[in-house]
């Protein structure tokens, strides 16, 4: 009998990758490729989507050769995606209206500070489980659809269609079907987050015509058959990022946890088929739904700024040549000498969502040396990390007791110690180190038998490093006494114009 693969469309914020996995969720083969980053005002953070679905079409055909398969060989294609970027696009010719607006754009600023003190403000908040912040699509929505002369009666005829980054590749990839999976749906602001169906008072509310919205279907289940790309493979699961990493680390009881380290940083927390609505400054979030079945919910922690935290640091300050340097330049030096770095560069996220926040560096002396700004970087990483880690701890009214971690930063060892220490618990890392990518191949082989159950995923999951916290409580306590204050420091920085 032929060996079967599935194959994962892993959609980031800055490159797209296409990777081969086999049974055993073992990597075969991966194909990676940057897209531009445009930043046309302070603020504004811009993709653009043809060129990201031009990257998919070369690098299906790499994995696969990499691979030594044909699509032939290809049980199902799983999709995992940057989650808020919004994209418009005409509905006969398919070519995208202007740029696709990247989650992390502020553009929405002033308009979300008018938007909450409209009537329904509360309303909208209620039904998505989502603050009004302008890290989600609703608000970019009413901003574009205002902008364009013309542009909101093409909507409301449905010659312009809206979608997340998924959207956008499922309607190439299969020629035109329209539709978005439940994880990405929820993050809209337009999701009605426990009856899974578009909301029409938030519709109302962002001035959104529901003609321009995709069907919203389960994570895990076929969407269609592609016929480009990967032509005649069943396209059998899509999820935002975040998702498909929580289901990549098998976190499929409630109380389990992952952090993903990457350009920002995303904490969830599994609450089951409980909708939890937190009071702490998290996010309700659709975890995954599979076909058929009742979703799972989560809790979420988005920090905004941590791996390129780092990235500003080699490319804006150029004080290290590349990533991997920042630990060796922190190992230097014992402690922060007693400076902070609050990288609130776009506003602060969970569980402050404080938009007009931005960036300081507290507590400088003539002391402080290279080695301890680059301490300071990696710190502040774990500081956000315990800060979101109190707020679900005291929304979910459980303790964490180990937190499962991947993505890129991982691999600096220092950094996942000062975690475990921070947190005071177990920090893991998988062997699989894809796991957003492997989680998108799972949710897809899984839909279409190539596993059978939750429980077969499981097995496939081996530890491959745990750092054990080692911090005197007394240090502990002292230090993020003085991260809180730096935070704070970091608040009504914009003033309302």
């Amino acid at each position: 009998m032929t060996e079967r693969y599935v194959i994962a469309i892993d959609q980031g914020t800055t490159s797209t990758r296409c990777i081969v996995f086999d049974r055993r969720g073992q990597l075969v083969s991966l194909a990676q490729q940057e897209h531009k980053q445009y930043f046309p005002r302070p603020g504004w953070v811009e993709h653009d989507a043809a060129e990201i679905w031009r990257n998919v079409e070369r690098l299906a055909s790499l994995a696969l050769s990499r691979a030594g398969i044909t699509a032939e060989q290809v049980a199902a294609v799983g999709i995992a995606n940057q989650r808020e970027t919004t994209v418009l696009w005409d509905r006969r010719t398919g070519v995208p209206i202007g740029r696709a607006i990247v989650w992390q754009d502020t553009r929405t600023d002033t308009l979300v500070n008018t938007l909450i003190g409209e009537p329904g403000a509360e309303e909208v908040q209620h039904r998505s489980g989502l603050p009004l912040a302008t890290y989600f699509s609703g608000p970019r929505l009413t901003w574009l659809l205002g902008r364009t002369p013309g542009l909101r009666e093409r909507a409301e005829r449905g010659e312009v269609l809206f979608g997340t980054m998924e959207t956008w590749l499922i309607w190439n990839l299969t020629g035109g079907l329209h539709v978005t999976d439940v994880t990405n749906a929820s993050r809209t602001l337009l999701l009605d987050v426990r009856t899974l169906r578009w909301s029409a008072q938030a519709c109302e509310f962002f001035g959104v015509p529901r003609a321009m919205l995709p069907e919203v279907r389960p994570s895990v289940g076929v969407f269609g058959t592609a016929t480009a790309a990967f032509p005649g493979v069943r396209i059998g699961a899509a999820l935002g990022d975040q998702q498909a990493a929580l289901f990549g680390q098998t976190c499929f009881t409630p109380g389990e946890a992952k952090c993903t380290y990457g350009t920002g940083s995303f904490l969830l927390l599994n609450t089951g088929t409980e909708l939890v609505r937190s009071t702490h400054g998290l996010l309700t979030t659709v975890a995954y739904q599979i076909a058929g079945e009742p979703a799972q919910y989560a809790l979420e922690g988005s920090i905004a700024i941590t791996g390129s935290l780092v990235q500003w640091f080699r490319d804006q300050l150029e004080l290290i040549a590349s990533a991997p340097e920042i630990e060796t330049l922190a190992r230097t030096v014992t402690d922060n000498g007693g400076c902070y770095i609050v990288p609130a560069f776009s506003g602060l996220y969970a569980p402050h969502w404080r938009s007009e926040a931005r960036g300081a560096i507290v507590g400088l002396t003539s002391y402080i040396t290279k080695g301890h700004l680059a301490r300071a970087v990696l710190e502040a990483t774990a500081w956000q990390t315990r800060e979101v880690v109190d707020a679900m701890n005291a929304d979910s009214g459980l303790a964490l007791t180990t937190l499962k971690v991947d993505g890129g930063m991982t691999a600096d060892n220092l950094l996942m110690q000062f975690i475990a220490d921070v947190l005071d618990v177990p920090v893991v890392r998988p062997l699989a180190s894809e796991t957003v990518s492997l989680g998108a191949a799972y949710a897809a082989g899984l839909a279409v038998g190539h596993w059978p159950d939750l429980e077969d995923l499981r097995r496939n999951w081996h530890r491959a490093a745990q750092w054990m916290p080692a911090m005197d409580p007394v240090v502990r306590d002292r230090e993020y006494d003085n991260w809180r204050r730096a935070v704070e420091r970091t608040f009504d920085w914009i003033k309302p114009a």
